[in-house]
């Protein structure tokens, strides 16, 4: 069995006894001695923090339009101004998600694509065999470090530490500038719902930069755990969970990130998919207590299977169970009712609208 890999605050994870897990091939914490639900209303009530150097970054130097990335996401890059970033889509010829992701345009001819970690070998190699001979494509995963302070006090937070400049920074939009003296991205993104920063510096300053975030009281460590359950509460997808290579976007909820008028990987079979409409699709749903729906829990409607959980859990700010799951097209209207099951357990549930929680400051 290949050994897990560590981020540079394997080390720091353990001083504060977090409890770690495996996760995309990596030892990451789940939670701190304070807990998953603790954790989770900090970062909705002040600035928590997340390491996720895990996740994998490529870098693309060349020519944005003609060197072939143009076809292989759903999105136009070169319709990306500098400065900006986009989240979308890679797909197989079969439409099925090989992986969601966000691409960053760095500059004129540089773009940074940022990927989840289990997918990050296959997603290098799709990539690198659809680009046109000349492009510079490298992975430099090894060397980057990823920092995510998110939550409403994060700018504050950070612009005690970094400067005004982090102050002006727009929703997907970010700045190339000096953290711990050294070149840093700063960007306004995350997966949490809230107001929240994702920092990119090289892998050997991590560290520097987690204790001198941890040093101030406003911020708190947060897990794996916390983030499930944030990112959950928005409706955001999990790579893994609620998609994989044999999900469409259409079967996904993520239509609108697919750009029809442009040219990519799998957009035949998404066209014909959208012209016959999906043999199923994507469901939110309540439960009506405070049991937790969990991945591959069955669906049914009125006794008959009609899907599965793709995630699940306990809602802290809703205060019952919430779930994403992918269901026939006929039971996917909000109000319908559902009921979910496994092995001796039943819950009533709800579809609903997304996102379930609606109070976050990502926009703010």
């Amino acid at each position: 069995m290949e050994a897990l890999k560590e981020t540079p605050l394997a080390g720091r994870h353990r001083d504060r006894k977090a409890l770690m897990a495996p996760f995309g091939g990596w030892d990451m914490p789940i939670q701190y001695e304070g807990g998953i639900l603790a954790e989770h209303r900090w970062c909705r009530e002040k600035a928590a923090l997340f390491d996720i150097c895990h996740m994998g970054e490529f870098l693309y130097r060349g020519d944005i339009a003609g060197g072939g990335l143009e076809d292989v996401f759903t999105f136009s890059v070169a319709s990306i101004p500098e400065g900006r970033s986009r989240y979308g889509l890679l797909l197989n010829e079969r439409g099925g998600i090989i992986d969601d992701l966000i691409v960053f345009r760095l500059g004129r001819n540089e773009a940074m694509i940022v990927v989840n970690a289990a997918t990050a070998p296959n997603d290098f190699s799709v990539i690198r065999g659809r680009l046109k001979p000349g492009a510079e494509f490298t992975d430099i995963s090894s060397i980057t470090g990823k920092l995510d302070p998110q939550g409403p006090l994060s700018r504050e937070v950070l612009v005690d530490l970094l400067g005004k400049e982090v102050s002006s920074i727009p929703y997907f939009r970010f700045v190339k500038m000096d953290v711990l003296g050294t070149p840093a991205i700063v960007s306004r993104t995350g997966y949490t719902g809230e107001l929240g920063y994702e920092i990119f510096l090289p892998w050997d300053k991590t560290v520097e930069l987690w204790d001198r975030l941890l040093a101030d009281p406003r911020v708190k460590p947060a897990g794996l755990g916390a983030r499930d359950l944030l990112r959950l509460e928005m409706g955001y997808s999990l790579y893994g969970n609620d998609l994989d290579e044999t999900v469409t976007p259409l079967e996904a909820g993520l239509e609108g990130f697919v750009n029809f008028d442009k040219e990519f990987v799998g957009r035949n079979a998404l066209q014909k998919q959208r012209a016959e409409g999906p043999g199923r699709v994507r469901a939110a749903f309540r439960v009506g207590s405070r049991r937790s729906p969990r991945h591959n829990f069955e669906i049914l409607r009125d006794g008959r299977k009609v899907g599965i959980v793709t995630s699940g859990g306990f809602s802290p700010m809703l205060g019952c169970g919430i779930g994403l799951g992918r269901v026939s097209p006929d039971a996917a209207a909000p109000g319908s009712v559902l009921s979910i099951r496994h092995e001796g357990v039943s819950m009533d549930a709800t579809v609903c609208d997304l996102p379930f929680y609606k109070g976050g400051s990502v926009r703010a």
